[in-house]
């Protein structure tokens, strides 16, 4: 009836066709898969639009000035006038005499006066 060479060439062929079935499920499986991540990644990038799209409108100057108007009382907001801007020579520096070997010269500068960083980049 059968031969040995039969039963096994039947064996290959059931074996390869089980295997072909089980590939491509899985292949499914992942693809099933990647159109739900597509999706889920979809869905955030058009979540993240709407909350640009909120964020442009909530900063509006009108909608602020708006506001301003409304609870200036409860806020206590003034404006901000230009000569309260202070200008960089009027901001007190600490003083550090660097000829007092008491005193320990500020974090970063060497014990000359010198500063400690070196880059490599120029020569001192």
């Amino acid at each position: 009836m059968f031969r040995t060479t039969d039963i096994v060439l039947i064996a290959v062929m059931v074996s390869a066709a089980a295997f072909t079935y089980q590939t491509k499920h899985a292949a499914e499986d992942e693809l099933r898969a990647l159109r739900r991540l597509e999706s889920q990644i979809r869905f955030e990038e058009e979540t993240a639009d709407l909350l640009r799209a909120d964020w442009s409108l909530l900063t509006q100057p009108v909608r602020l000035q708006t506001l301003v108007t409304t609870y200036q009382a409860e806020l206590n907001l003034q404006p901000i006038d230009a000569r309260q801007i202070a200008d960089p020579g009027a901001i007190p520096m600490p003083a550090v005499d660097l000829d007092d070997p008491a005193q320990t010269p500020p974090e970063g500068l060497a014990s000359g006066g010198t500063d400690a960083t070196t880059t490599g980049s120029t020569p001192q």
